[in-house]
């Protein structure tokens, strides 16, 4: 494992504050909603209500954030919003109606946001010259930490009592706390770089190249809740397979994207390549979406294995994707405005993942085997995008850098190759 690590310094702080964080997530999204309905007894309209509107108001927090990490440092900002989160989660603990359910978790949707480009800034300082390779590995480890969150959360619900579920809370709020101590004792101060004269705080709204790659990449976001969301109720709803084979393909899933993601990011760091990973995993997904559809057509033994099949294909498709998405992101975002880039690049998604139940339930499953073959379609035609786009934003990129990249400060704390 630790030969799998970055080396030590603040790589490897930031992994295993991430890995630490996101064990707390995967116990705590696992229960979640059965927490909010049986054991607080919110109507589950009333659930889903609360987390559109957190997730909306959240959005709104990811250019200021940004900015800020770009004007006094990615640290102080990232670790102001990761304690705000364990506050937060805390407070889950003592909801009682509707309104500070609400209002709880739209402040953790806020400081999740915020934490999420302050986080992408942190992670271009310490990756140095190879940021999106750094992100790769890094992501690796937060599905990892997903992973085992999920499988510790299965014991507090087959016990499904008040105080099983509250462990489960106070442990997720406990691990932002922990993720917390990491960073301030083992991630650099690093200091905001110079900003050239002509920079303007909202300058990525005008970055056309990269509002476009933004919207590609939230748009291709629909792909994550095909096999979160789409897949389980179409194996559930429209075919004979044993209901194991959920858990199977979210296992597969994992699974594949841990052995992956390092691997093939590592390939993958430069604009332009990150547009042909975009083409490649349209064309992935374009395979995936008819497989995962003919699990309605086969006999019951059969369908798991095509599920399986088309989940693997789909998730190689899915590596390629977020691969991508990191050497765009990291690429085309000038140096002194990380921030905002990565808070731009944070809404783009989230606000695809909060159109994507919307979207995939009506038109998918409305339109039954059609709707999965168009949606194959989309996927491959966002694919196609890639490359051009990658071009465009390259074609208007400064050809000098005004200021000298973080690695080539001799006063920082050096940033450390990931290889």
């Amino acid at each position: 494992m630790s030969g799998f690590l970055a080396p030590s310094g603040p790589q490897r702080a930031l992994i295993v504050a991430s890995f630490v964080s996101r064990v707390g997530n995967g116990l705590f999204n696992t229960a979640a909603v059965l927490y909010f309905t049986l054991v607080v007894h919110l109507p589950a309209a009333q659930v889903g209500a609360g987390l559109t509107i957190a997730g909306l108001v959240g959005l709104l927090a990811g250019i200021p954030a940004g900015n800020l990490a770009d004007r006094y440092g990615p640290r102080t900002v990232w670790l102001t919003a990761v304690v705000l989160q364990a506050v937060t989660m805390a407070a889950f603990v003592l909801i009682d109606s509707w309104i500070t359910f609400t209002l709880i978790a739209t402040l953790d949707r806020l400081a999740a946001t915020a934490g999420g480009a302050a986080g992408g800034a942190l992670v271009a300082r310490a990756g140095g010259e190879r940021p999106a390779a750094f992100r790769a590995k890094l992501r690796t480890f937060v599905n990892l930490g997903v992973v085992l969150g999920t499988l510790g959360a299965a014991f507090a619900v087959s016990v499904d009592t008040r105080a099983a579920y509250t462990v489960l809370i106070l442990a997720n709020a406990a691990s932002f706390a922990g993720a917390a101590l990491i960073g301030l004792a083992g991630v650099p101060d690093y200091r905001p770089l110079p900003r050239p004269a002509e920079h303007r705080r909202w300058a990525v709204l005008s970055d056309r190249p990269f509002v476009s790659f933004v919207a590609l990449y939230g748009a291709m976001g629909l792909q994550y809740q095909t096999v979160s969301l789409l897949l389980p109720i179409w194996l559930s709803a429209h075919t004979d397979a044993p209901h194991w084979t959920v858990a199977a393909v979210y296992a597969a899933n994992s699974g594949v994207c841990v052995l992956l993601q390092s691997r093939i990011g590592s390939r993958v760091e430069t604009p332009r390549q990150g547009g042909r990973a975009f083409r490649l995993a349209g064309l992935l997904f374009l395979v995936s979406c008819p497989l995962m559809a003919l699990t309605a057509d086969v006999p019951f033994w059969v369908a798991p294995v095509l599920a399986l099949l088309a989940v693997t294909v789909h998730s190689v498709g899915e590596v390629w994707e977020s691969s991508g998405g990191y050497a765009l992101a990291f690429g085309l975002a000038p140096d002194h405005a990380q921030g905002q880039y990565q808070g731009l690049f944070g809404i783009g998604f989230n606000a695809g993942q909060a159109l994507a139940p919307a979207v995939l339930t009506t038109a998918v499953l409305g339109l039954g085997h059609a709707g999965w073959l168009l949606l194959g379609v989309f996927f491959a035609a966002l694919g196609a995008a890639g490359p051009p786009v990658a071009a465009w934003a390259e074609r208007t990129r400064p050809t000098t850098l005004d200021t000298a990249a973080p690695h080539d400060r001799p006063d920082e704390t050096p940033a450390l190759d990931p290889a």
